[in-house]
């Protein structure tokens, strides 16, 4: 048994109702035998659920993403819960997670996640014409308006939301335009990623794809819009900089693309499939099956594949940089492979360094 126990769970595998141009998971899916495992089976649902609660002791955190989760409907989460009230030991709290396109957002979904006490994720990349750029339906027209919506809704419901925007060449430069949106629409619990490249690809070539100067301008335009507020008295959160405020005062940051190297997790595919991260989940890692495997059997599996200990060796440029104890090279899939296999400097190398050389000493100040 542990603690604490994180677990994120994929009930429609990769199936969306957008088609977004930078979806990793749709790259992903490309890159394995079995692109799609469809919709999460009820006893597979129910193995998962006693498995992890008796695996963790105090603290249980289901999250669920996809593709799009809200696919699986909502009787699959009224089911979900109530088959974890059924496990749940006393005194065990449980938490609940879900990363949505927004979509299917209705009324009644609202009042269930409000009711369960679900923090949502809602991906928003700012306005019309910034969203739509790249997040599109299936048809080909935006889903900016429908996100607005979901957006609203719950809001109504005081559901806790939190905006993921994916950092694009595109709308990088236009962050100004994008906070100015989100304030605007009390959006201000903020997140912002920067896009992935496909696997197999040169970094960089994509239309969408960002260069390490603009992710590092992007970053210092918005710590400056950020740092005006909060030093305003207006409270904006923002995941990235609300680690380093902690990590300067000697807290370990809890997002993991800040930690210095992977840390143990669980992704749990449709058919009960586990891989060792969201980024990963092709057949050459596989864990095990939730259904057939302990947890302590897929920790092996890991440990056989090693997938965590080349995160662990940062470059010698790494590690003579005044940088190293905020940046630590940070996310294993935006570090350059060496010839000899193992992991070079982060993609957004050049980024980073701008960026805490601009951000530095009014972080230390928030300290």
């Amino acid at each position: 048994m542990i603690p604490a126990l994180y677990v994120m769970i994929k009930p429609v595998s990769g199936s969306c109702n957008l088609r977004c141009t930078y979806c990793f998971y749709a790259d992903e899916m490309h890159h394995r035998e079995v692109a799609s495992y469809g919709r999460m089976e009820e006893k597979t649902m129910e193995e998962l659920i006693r498995r992890s609660l008796a695996q963790a002791e105090h603290q249980m955190t289901f999250a669920f993403q996809g593709g799009e989760p809200t696919l699986a409907g909502l009787s699959f989460y009224r089911q979900f819960v109530a088959c974890a009230e059924k496990y749940r030991k006393p005194g065990q709290r449980i938490q609940y997670a879900l990363q949505t396109n927004g979509i299917c957002i209705d009324e009644e979904w609202a009042q269930f996640l409000a009711e369960h006490h679900f923090l949502v994720g809602l991906s928003l990349d700012g306005p019309r014409k910034l969203h739509d750029h790249y997040r599109r339906r299936p048809e080909g027209d935006g889903s900016f308006q429908r996100v607005m919506l979901a957006a609203k809704i719950l809001r109504q419901y005081r559901v806790d939301v939190n905006v993921l925007t994916v950092v694009t060449a595109y709308n990088a430069p236009r962050i100004q335009t994008i906070y100015t949106f989100f304030h605007e629409n009390h959006l201000d619990y903020q997140q912002y990623i920067p896009c992935i490249d496909p696997f197999g690809g040169t970094k960089g070539e994509q239309p969408y794809s960002l260069s390490g100067r603009a992710y590092g301008q992007f970053l210092c335009d918005l710590f400056d819009l950020w740092y005006e507020d909060i030093t305003h008295g207006r409270f904006i959160y923002i995941r990235m900089f609300e680690n380093l405020v902690g990590m300067l005062r000697g807290y370990p940051p809890e997002s993991c693309d800040m930690g210095g190297c992977c840390s143990p997790q669980y992704v749990v595919e449709a058919d009960g499939s586990v891989y060792p991260c969201d980024f990963y989940v092709l057949d050459e890692w596989r864990l095990g099956n939730i259904c057939q495997n302990t947890y302590e059997e897929l920790d092996q599996r890991r440990a056989e594949l090693r997938f965590i200990e080349p995160s662990m060796e940062h470059p010698a440029q790494c590690e003579n940089c005044r940088w190293h104890d905020l940046c630590r090279n940070g996310c294993r899939r935006d570090r350059l492979p060496q010839g000899d296999g193992r992991l070079g400097i982060n993609v957004y190398c050049e980024g980073f360094q701008r960026f805490y050389e601009h951000a530095y000493a009014r972080l230390l100040q928030l300290a």
